[in-house]
């Protein structure tokens, strides 16, 4: 979490958002009190743009509510909730919670069915606390429209939003929409469909209004929605129905509010929200393409000798961080090149960099450029242009399109080209620093941290073979109150997370472990591993992958057999074995570029089920997912939350470095860490591996070529 507010914050700096973003200072978007796009306590239909993201926090007694709001898609609005309740016990039994409050995980949704027009408000339909426990549960439908200075907006809701109640009108649809049922999962987890849309509606309404000259304040106020008899074992009093608020932007991305609710309290609340999504969002690069000194005279040079254009390549490549594996100069002309890099996520930057180098430095009688993409020895695609295409775009400024270059999958060998350099291995990379492990949210305490120095290498035998080893050194803690155990009733393969982290606190190595990669045809690529594979568990096995270079589709599978690893995280093993492993699916929705990745076989457990994962990767490398799995457990032998599901992000630290960079960093929630559904975190995927062993991501990034 802590991670993740870090990168919003750094992100938010560095964004140029435009007009019609955030139309600032007027008509802005802001969020309520419920941590979601909205008046005060009721939501509306109003979206931020695809590839947004935001972190709300807000405090009206008894509820601290913090809230993280990601938009895939312009038309969908998706939230997890993490509200503390203070006037509640975290259970029921007082030995157990001691003074440790109610914490309430819950997951809403809203998506737009109507876009705002001149005659037209825009209409959205929306859940709140669906799949929790159902404290906050609620539907609504809700429109907006823009008069003036004004956003009015008009909506019905049901289950905690029919304070002001008027008879169901889906009851014309049957008698069976007219009690709403009574939600039987205290504990959470379930998607009670049984409930939604039934029972009582209620009206709710609101209105803000932009003061102009007023660099974006606006007034709020609107009639209370919210039934405050559902939220919980102690209702709240409510004396008008009638909240009024303002909300002020400093900036684009941060805005305050307060608020005076129920006609007896105060709220107070702050949003930082931005578009991350967007290639221009981050820091602007400070990293041109740099050209080579004196190239008409290298050319005279390399004109005389293959050798010589091949040892000009390798310099220079090298200079701009990108490393020639092999070379050939071929009789038609063509000039083909296979490069290994680790600095740009375009592998079209790549790709244009050098073909942009070796116009500059090889010959006349060089009429077409290949540059080859490998991922140590593996084939991953290649890229060819003719060199006066390559010269007129550069001539003129002009972009790249597909139709310019040719695209198509590579099986590299050795054999195939003329020049192919020693390499002086084992080669030694690493890292070194703080780094911060973290248990939020249990009734031991809020916060629990373990501050460390981190220390993470990689040492490369040969380019297919390497050991990656990840370890650290305690720094200080306060894990010390850290006693929450499991009550699982089936095998602990995650649930013992706080005996990991206690046995720990001093010295760990996280993952130690042998990869070999290999490509025994062209679409196919395989993985084999071994050693103390993650935190909790060590063994061996591998994984294969089907990717054909111009489809859509993946299918791999993957097979393990491990050993649980002992709590201090060293060299120890405990008793449990299982053999694990799944068939992967992939689908790539060309249009949307969502991604659908479905997971069936046998899990750490023992159970078998199936995990279905769907993501949307943005221009700039963002990614925004979400997934869920079911499996042979029962609802009781799963626990708490009923089935595994949850979110995540990954991000490219591209956008916080003045210099190009591959490096990603990922942060994911799940509302309960349960023993069901869990996979082998094997590290180095294949899908990630390959991921430029796909044509449509090179036709995505394709614009990118003349960077």
């Amino acid at each position: 979490m802590i991670r993740f507010l870090i990168l919003l914050l750094l992100v938010s700096c560095n964004i140029q958002a435009s007009l019609t973003d955030y139309l600032y200072p007027h008509r802005a978007t802001s969020y309520s009190n419920y941590g979601t796009l909205g008046v005060i306590q009721n939501p509306s239909a109003r979206m931020l743009s695809e590839g947004s993201i935001g972190f709300t926090w807000t405090h009206n007694e008894p509820y601290l509510r913090g809230s993280i709001v990601a938009y895939p898609f312009n038309w969908l609005e998706a939230a997890f909730q993490y509200t503390d309740v203070n006037n509640q016990l975290y259970s029921d039994v007082s030995a157990f919670s001691g003074s440790q409050s109610l914490k309430d995980k819950s997951f809403d949704t809203k998506i737009r069915i109507i876009s705002e027009s001149k005659f037209m408000p825009q209409i959205a339909v929306g859940l709140r606390d669906v799949g929790g426990t159902g404290v906050f549960g609620g539907e609504f439908v809700v429109a907006n429209k823009y008069i003036k200075n004004f956003d009015v907006s008009l909506g019905i809701g049901w289950g905690n939003l029919n304070a002001n109640k008027i008879s169901n009108p889906l009851r014309i649809f049957g008698d069976r929409f007219k009690n709403r049922p009574i939600n039987t999962s205290a504990t959470g987890g379930e998607f009670n469909t049984n409930q939604l849309f039934h029972g009582d509606a209620g009206i709710f309404g609101g209105i803000e209004y932009f003061l102009p000259n007023m660099n974006g304040l606006r007034l709020k106020a609107e009639i209370n929605s919210i039934n405050y008899d559902t939220e919980g074992s102690k209702p709240l009093i409510k004396d008008s129905n009638i909240n009024v608020g303002l909300v002020y932007p400093f900036n684009d991305f941060f805005q305050v509010k307060l608020s005076y609710i129920k006609g007896n309290q105060l709220s107070f609340g702050f949003s930082l929200s931005g578009n991350v999504g967007k290639k221009s969002s981050g820091r602007k690069k400070k990293d041109p393409y740099l050209s080579v000194k004196n190239n008409e005279a290298v050319k005279q040079v390399t004109a005389k000798d293959n050798d010589l254009l091949y040892k000009a390549t390798l310099r220079y490549l090298a200079e701009r961080d990108i490393f020639l594996q092999a070379a050939t100069l071929k009789d038609d002309g063509e000039y083909e090149v296979a490069i290994s890099q680790n600095k740009y996520l375009s592998y079209p930057m790549a790709a244009g960099r050098s073909a942009r180098l070796i116009n500059e430095i090889s010959p006349e009688s060089v009429n077409s450029i290949k540059i080859s993409s490998l991922n140590g020895e593996n084939g991953m695609h290649s890229i060819s242009i003719n060199r006066d295409t390559l010269k007129r775009s550069l001539a003129n400024q002009s972009p790249i399109f597909n139709h310019d270059v040719v695209t198509s999958p590579l099986t590299y060998i050795d054999e195939n080209y003329d020049f192919v350099p020693t390499k002086a291995y084992p080669f030694h990379f690493y890292k070194f620093g703080p780094d911060l492990r973290t248990q939020i949210g249990g009734p031991d305490g809020f916060f629990f941290g373990d501050l460390r120095l981190a220390y993470s290498s990689e040492i490369l035998f040969a380019p297919n073979f390497s050991l990656i080893t990840d370890a650290a050194i305690g720094l200080t803690n306060n894990m010390e109150d850290l006693k929450l155990a499991s009550d699982s009733i089936i095998p602990h393969v995650r649930t013992d997370i706080v005996k990991y982290l206690k046995a720990s606190e001093d010295f760990n190595i996280t993952r130690m472990q042998l990869n070999y990669f290999f490509n025994p045809a062209e679409n196919i690529y395989g993985k084999i591993s071994g050693g103390l594979l993650e935190s909790m568990f060590g063994g061996i096995g591998g994984e294969i992958l089907y990717r054909p270079f111009y489809k859509n589709y993946a299918i791999g599978a993957e097979l393990w057999r491990v050993q649980q690893r002992d709590f201090n995280q060293l060299f120890d093993f405990q008793t449990y074995k299982i053999t694990t492993g799944h068939i992967n699916m992939y689908y790539e929705e060309p249009r949307s570029r969502v991604l659908f990745n479905l997971k069936g076989g046998k899990y750490l457990a023992g159970d078998s089920g199936f995990t279905f994962d769907f993501s949307r990767r943005f221009d700039n490398g963002l990614i925004m997912g979400a997934f869920f799995s079911l499996t042979d457990i029962s609802k009781e032998e799963f626990g708490e939350g009923s089935f595994d599901k949850g979110f995540y992000f990954w991000w490219p630290l591209n956008l916080f470095y003045g210099n190009y960079t591959r490096e990603m960093d990922g942060w994911g929630l799940r509302p309960l860490t349960r023993d069901g559904a869990q996979f082998l975190l094997h590290g180095y995927h294949l899908w990630g591996t390959t991921d430029s062993a796909w044509n449509s991501r090179l036709v995505r990034d394709i614009d990118d070529f003349n960077n």
